[in-house]
């Protein structure tokens, strides 16, 4: 079984190439199932005078829906499209993200924390936002809330688990070392009691922490815990769909996993896969 469940179009406006580009580049690769998961529109800020090119305007939100559901129609029986989204975890805005999911026959929903308030921690514009922050108050806030999202009900997959490092910023001292291992193994005791997937996300291979999200170690874990794992290229071109994830197929078996979390209607079932 191969798949992909963490892709982006250009409606989010810092990716590029059309949703049925990605599907007729997943075909080329052989995937059975891919996820379309764009980026949930931006709620707690204002658009117009954040950061552009962030997420897809509000008003492309049911556009979007409707061409994912006619592009699954179109090609049924030559690949198994899901219908996704990557919605951000927003703390004390919940309801509305509620609110605004709720109308959609979702396949699945990927619960992601970029935003610590109004910064964006992912965002290569804002690394200056790390600047005179105390690393470990960071890692403190980011973990508390990836907990709060796997216990808010909202998703069915909790995407890039430890996306925080990407940048490289992280705990120095073996006591800050300590702290966030513990901060991690906490984090994922909540994720297994949720009963909430993950995804081994395989974008960090070309990010300066220049590994997957989430780290092999936490992968361990994650397996001992019985958290199923899905996989995730986290494309932003269609030329990259697909790229990195042999390597974390192989990072998967090599840690002992042989199924894959996939969803229908929002509904989790497992395949075995081979390397």
């Amino acid at each position: 079984m191969h798949i992909d469940y963490h892709t982006h179009h250009e409606r989010c406006g810092h990716a590029v190439g059309k949703l049925e580009e990605y599907v007729q580049r997943g075909i080329e690769l052989g995937l059975q199932q891919l996820g379309l998961s764009d980026h949930l529109p931006l709620i707690h800020v204002n658009p117009d005078s954040y950061y552009p090119e962030m997420a897809m305007p509000l008003a492309e939100l049911p556009r979007y829906v409707e061409e994912c559901l006619t592009l699954k129609e179109r090609y049924r029986g030559v690949i198994d499209l899901k219908v996704g989204l990557e919605a951000d975890y927003i703390e004390g805005y919940e309801e509305q993200i509620r609110e605004l999911l709720s109308p959609y026959p979702w396949d699945y929903l990927i619960g992601s924390v970029h935003f610590l308030g109004e910064w964006d921690i992912t965002d290569h514009r804002q690394t200056a936002g790390w600047e005179g922050k105390n690393i470990m108050d960071v890692y403190r806030r980011y973990y508390d809330a990836v907990q709060k999202s796997a216990l808010s009900g909202l998703y069915d997959i909790i995407g890039h688990m430890d996306v925080i490092k990407r940048f490289g910023y992280g705990p120095q001292s073996k006591e800050e070392q300590a702290e966030a291992r513990e901060l991690e193994s906490s984090t994922l005791q909540v994720i297994a009691s949720s009963g909430t997937a993950m995804e081994l996300n395989a974008s960090g291979l070309t990010k300066p922490c220049a590994e997957m999200f989430p780290s092999e170690h936490i992968l361990q874990q994650a397996y001992r815990l019985g958290i199923p794992l899905t996989l995730g290229s986290d494309a932003h071109d269609p030329d990259k769909l697909g790229d990195g994830l042999q390597e974390a197929r192989s990072l998967l078996w090599d840690t002992g996993f042989r199924e894959l979390a996939v969803f229908e209607g929002r509904h989790r079932s497992t395949v075995s896969f081979k390397l």
